[in-house]
């Protein structure tokens, strides 16, 4: 409506020539001059008030669409499956939420305000037929081809531009490689490996950039043309008419003007189509992200889970493997039990590992949490129940403080002083300028390898589970770190916590109770301890492994 209201407000801006030269330059009276130019003013100031009411109007329904979409964008990169999200390589991932920017950008109000114009070029088409109807042929010609052209270019702009989101998905890893692993780069000589790929993507990118640039500038400049023809031809005709007595010289300026009003929102229209073709091509790669398979936010959860695991005939093998990593798994381990699972680089340690913490689904089976198939627990819940050390711990980008309580909300700062205590952390974070609040930068990549482990280990801590997974426990650390380590585990074995850890080295965990080793193909190989039977001492009930111990 508001959209109407302004452009029926712009007729007066022609109106007022034809008025001004056919009543006030024939007649020469001044109060009519006058009432012409205040009318007209007040026209101005009304289409001025109208087209801010739907600016505003625009931006505020662009508003909640923006935030709903960089939302949507973002959760699904915190909330979609693991292993859903990785069928999407990385570069399509960075350019998806890159890409949302763009949609801002072409679905922002004013050019919202400028779309809405477009259908309105009809209003000044139709009072130019009033006034001529040869004229208002003319001027309808040339705006419905300006129209059909910019439609055109939409469409043959969508490949190019396709092509060139892909071309620079390809060239983003390679910028942050460039500018992340700056020792690899250099100590490795990969320099010329990445700068030829770099060339190759940015002149496949540059010359699809240049192909989209071509054909904008092309139908930018047929509209401009069209607009100087449109002009010239309505002023030509428009002329004979005056000459034959068909029309008035204030008609003739006012449909040159009516003509120009016409095609100005197809002009603008056309100037758009670049930054609309790049927004729905975003749109499309933003789709694919959203409509990735999430993870379940509702489910069971125990008020105390007690730390037993069971796998049933599980069976795991990635998408395109000919054979599975391993299959008819079967085994139950009671809480408080210990398990070593060994195996050689590739045999599944880590993917079991992702298992268990619920990452990603096995093929086939159940993995079950004191009797409950995970796949029907809340995941959160279960997140919680875990001391979960991966071999390659990420960290946040946060301070030491956040990343420790990241899944721990009741974390006091006393608490988080006796994990950094109790993985020796105490040193580094005494040493750093903000203690605890040190920020870690780049996900903990520059920071050493020990010192992120001990990091990851207290946040690990955090959560006070009652089932240990530790993927390569002892892996980067120095001989402190191994005794920290030790001594930690033997703390959790202690409070009968259910214990999994994954080792290449078979003696890693020489005290397991359970042996899993994935070296053996498809099924693994499972050596169970038997239970250690109670005796009775002075002391009272004891096990047979703690008398000999």
């Amino acid at each position: 409506m508001a959209s109407f209201f302004a452009s029926v407000l712009a007729l007066a801006m022609p109106i007022f020539v034809i008025q001004v030269l056919n009543r006030y330059v024939a007649h020469g009276v001044d109060v009519t001059l006058a009432t012409l130019t205040f009318g007209a003013l007040i026209a101005v100031v009304f289409e001025f008030a109208f087209r801010q009411i739907r600016l505003r109007l625009a931006g505020g329904l662009s508003e909640n669409a923006d935030l709903d979409l960089s939302g949507a964008g973002f959760k699904s990169l915190l909330y979609s499956k693991p292993a859903a999200l990785e069928t999407v390589h990385l570069g399509k991932r960075q350019q998806a939420i890159a890409g949302i920017n763009s949609i801002y950008a072409a679905y922002n109000a004013v050019n919202i305000s400028s779309l809405l114009d477009v259908p309105f070029s009809i209003l000044f088409l139709l009072v130019l037929y009033l006034l001529s109807p040869l004229l208002g042929i003319i001027a309808t010609v040339f705006v419905v081809l300006a129209f059909i052209s910019g439609t055109v270019t939409l469409t043959s702009m969508r490949r190019p531009t396709r092509q060139s989101a892909d071309a620079a998905g390809k060239i983003a890893p390679l910028i942050g490689t460039a500018s992340r692993e700056l020792d690899m780069v250099r100590a490795f000589n990969a320099a010329s490996f990445l700068g030829n790929a770099w060339s190759l993507h940015q002149s496949k990118f540059n010359g699809l950039r240049q192909v989209i640039v071509n054909r904008q500038g092309l139908i930018q400049s047929f509209v401009q043309a069209s607009a100087g023809v449109t002009g010239v031809s309505i002023i030509a005709v428009g002329g004979a008419l005056v000459v034959r007595g068909e029309l008035d010289v204030g008609a003739l300026i006012g449909a040159n003007i009516l003509a120009a009003r016409a095609l100005q929102p197809v002009f603008r229209f056309t100037q758009l189509v670049e930054s609309f073709v790049t927004a729905q091509q975003a749109v499309e790669t933003l789709g694919q992200i959203t409509r990735l398979p999430r993870e379940g936010t509702e489910g069971s959860a125990k008020r105390n889970y007690m730390g037993s695991l069971e796998f049933k005939d599980v069976a795991f093998a990635y998408p395109g493997s000919k054979v599975p990593l391993f299959e008819r798994f079967s085994l139950a381990i009671e809480p408080g039990r210990t398990m070593l699972v060994i195996g050689a680089n590739g045999t599944g340690k880590s993917t079991l590992a992702r298992l268990i913490v619920g990452l990603i689904e096995p093929g086939r089976g159940e993995i079950l949490a004191d009797g409950i198939n995970l796949l029907q627990i809340a995941p959160e819940w279960w997140r919680r129940q875990i001391v979960f050390l991966p071999q390659e711990p990420v960290l946040l980008t946060a301070s030491i403080e956040e990343n420790i309580g990241v899944n721990s909300h009741s974390l006091d700062e006393r608490a988080v002083q006796s994990l950094i205590d109790r993985v020796g952390l105490r040193g580094f974070v005494d040493e750093s300028a903000d203690g605890i609040r040190t920020m870690v930068q780049d996900n903990g990549r520059s920071l050493a390898v020990g010192i992120r482990r001990r990091i990851a280990l207290a946040r690990a801590l955090a959560t006070n589970g009652s089932l240990v997974i530790l993927d390569e426990p002892t892996e980067s650390f120095d001989k402190d770190g191994r005794e920290i380590m030790g001594a930690v585990v033997s703390e959790l074995h202690q409070k009968g916590c259910t214990i999994i850890a994954f080792s290449h080295d078979r003696v890693a965990f020489k005290g397991a109770d359970i042996l899993v080793d994935l070296n053996s193909k498809p099924i693994p190989e499972i050596v169970q301890k038997s239970r250690p039977e109670k005796t009775t001492s002075p002391n009272g009930p004891t096990t047979t492994s703690e008398a000999a111990s």
